[in-house]
C-alpha cells in the first residue's frame, strides 16, 4: 500500500463545495448541465486518494460495464492527473493504496445477493430518479459500514418518482440536499446553452423546465391518465384510504410469465372506489401471490384475472386460473374478456378514474406512480407518438387496473355464480 501524499488541483460548482463535508446522504438533483456527474466523480475519485475506500457505483440497471459511470470515472483520473495512482480495469478501477471502484446495477440484486456490499464506505447511486423503491429497500439498509455515505444524482422526471419523493420532499435526517442547475455551473459550455435557448423556444413551458431547471413532471409526456391523476391529486383523493373490515376487497392483476406480476387491491365503499394496496413483484410463483393475499387478512370478494389466465400451460397443462383456485379454495374469479383494441381499455379506465376514485397514497404510491408514467410509444423516426402503448416498467400495474376498467362494474354484487365460484361475465 502507498504512503505517497497526492495532491490534486480540483474545481467544483461553489454550491457543491459541501460534497467533502460528512452526511449520511447527499442528495444532488436538478437539469441538464449542472455538472453533477461531472463533480461527484471527481470528489470521489479525490477522496479515495486520501484513504483506502469501497466505492460501489451504482445504478438501476447495468447490462454492461458500458452502461455504468467507468468511463465517466477514467476520463476525470485524467483531466486530474491520477493516471499514475488509479489502475483502470475492465471491470474496477483500482488504487495505489487499496482503494477500488466497482460496478452493479440494483434491479438484478436480491436482498441475499446485495450482501455482498456490506463493506462499502460510499455508494454513489446514478439516474437515481430511475431507482425504484425495491431496489432502495434492498440497498440503504446494506451501506451500513460506520460512517458508510449514500450519495445520489438525478435529473428529476416525475414529481411521484421514489427517489424524489424519498431524499428530495421528505428527505431523511440530516441529508445534504443539493438542487444544482446548468445556471450554476461556471463551465456551462456554450454548445449546451444553444441547445438549451432552442429547448426554450420550441417546448412546452413544463418540458423546458423539467430538462434545464430540474422541475419534475406531474406526468409523463403522451401519458394516458394524465388528467384523470392530476384531477385525484389536486382534488386530495390521494391520502390514507385504510381497509375498512366487514366490506370484501377486490383484486385485479396482471399476470408476469416469468416476469413482474402486478396486483391491485380495491374496495367499493359508499360509490366510492377505494385502491387501499398496490403489489407488485417478479420471478414468484402463483404460490408467492396467493400467500400474500391471504397473509393480508382481508375478506375477499372476487379476483379479477386478464383474458390469458385460462391458457393451459405447455408444461403443467393447467392454467394460471386453474392453479390459483387450487391455491385459494372458495375464492371467486373472473377472468376479464380480451378488447381488441387495448385503447377501448384504456379508456374504459379513463372514464372510471374520472369517477370517485381513491389511492393510499403509502401503500399505492409505486401503483400511482406507474399511472402517470404510462404513456404512448414515440416514433424517433417521424417524431410523433404512436397509437400504442409503451411496453414498459410501467405498463405492469396499468395493465392491472385495466382489469378494473373493463371489468368491473359495482352491480357485479348481484351476479350469479357457478359452483366452482368462478364468476360468469355473461350471466345477470
Amino acid at each position: 500500500m502507498s504512503d505517497k501524499v497526492v495532491e490534486v488541483d480540483a474545481d467544483f460548482p461553489a454550491k457543491l463545495k459541501p460534497i467533502f463535508e460528512p452526511a449520511r446522504y447527499k442528495v444532488m438533483h436538478g437539469g441538464r448541465g449542472g455538472g453533477k456527474s461531472w463533480a461527484v466523480a471527481r470528489a470521489l475519485l479525490i477522496l479515495a486518494t486520501q484513504k483506502p475506500l469501497r466505492i460501489l457505483c451504482a445504478r438501476e440497471v447495468q447490462k454492461s460495464i458500458k452502461e455504468s459511470v467507468h468511463s465517466l470515472l477514467s476520463d476525470q483520473l485524467g483531466a486530474l492527473q491520477l493516471g499514475g495512482f488509479y489502475r483502470v480495469l475492465d471491470t474496477e478501477i483500482r488504487g495505489s493504496n487499496g482503494s477500488r471502484f466497482i460496478f452493479a446495477g440494483l434491479a438484478s440484486h436480491t436482498t441475499e445477493s446485495i450482501k455482498s456490499y456490506e463493506g462499502v464506505d460510499i455508494c454513489w447511486i446514478e439516474e437515481a430518479q430511475s431507482v425504484s423503491k425495491r431496489s432502495f429497500d434492498i440497498l440503504t439498509p446494506t451501506i451500513r459500514k460506520p460512517e458508510s455515505e449514500i450519495w445520489l444524482t438525478m435529473n428529476p422526471h416525475m414529481l411521484s418518482g421514489e427517489a424524489y419523493q424519498r431524499f428530495v420532499i421528505s428527505p431523511p435526517t440530516g441529508a445534504w440536499v443539493c438542487q444544482i442547475n446548468y445556471s450554476d455551473n461556471p463551465w456551462f459550455p456554450a454548445v449546451l446553452d444553444v441547445e438549451r435557448m432552442d429547448c426554450r423556444r420550441t417546448r412546452p413551458k413544463e418540458e423546458y423546465e423539467n430538462i434545464w431547471e430540474g422541475e419534475p413532471l406531474r406526468t409523463a409526456e403522451g401519458a394516458y391518465y394524465a388528467s384523470q391523476i392530476t384531477a385525484i391529486r389536486s382534488q386530495g383523493r390521494i391520502r390514507e384510504v385504510p381497509y375498512q373490515a366487514g366490506i370484501p376487497v377486490n383484486t385485479f392483476w396482471d399476470l408476469g410469465y416469468n416476469d413482474t406480476t402486478a396486483i391491485w387491491f380495491h374496495q367499493r365503499v359508499t360509490m366510492e372506489d377505494r385502491f387501499i394496496l398496490a403489489y407488485e413483484d417478479s420471478g414468484e410463483s402463483l404460490e408467492h401471490y396467493a400467500r400474500y393475499l391471504q397473509e393480508r387478512g382481508f375478506a375477499y370478494d372476487t379476483h379479477y384475472l386478464p383474458h390469458d389466465a385460462e391458457n393451459k400451460s405447455l408444461q403443467t397443462g393447467r392454467s394460471v386460473l386453474e392453479i390459483l383456485e387450487s391455491l385459494l379454495p372458495g375464492h371467486r374469479f373472473e377472468v376479464v374478456p380480451r378488447v381488441e383494441n387495448v385503447l377501448s381499455g384504456i379508456q374504459d379506465t379513463r372514464l372510471k378514474l374520472s369517477g370517485a376514485v381513491y389511492f393510499d397514497a403509502v401503500n399505492c404510491h409505486a401503483g400511482i406512480e406507474a399511472l402517470e408514467r404510462y404513456r404512448k410509444e414515440w416514433d424517433e423516426k417521424l417524431q410523433v407518438f404512436k397509437d400504442r402503448p409503451l411496453h414498459d416498467a410501467a405498463s405492469n400495474y396499468s395493465d392491472a387496473i385495466r382489469q378494473w376498467g373493463q371489468g368491473y362494474m359495482p352491480s357485479a354484487m348481484t351476479k350469479s355464480r357457478n359452483k366452482s365460484g368462478r364468476r360468469s361475465w355473461r350471466s345477470s
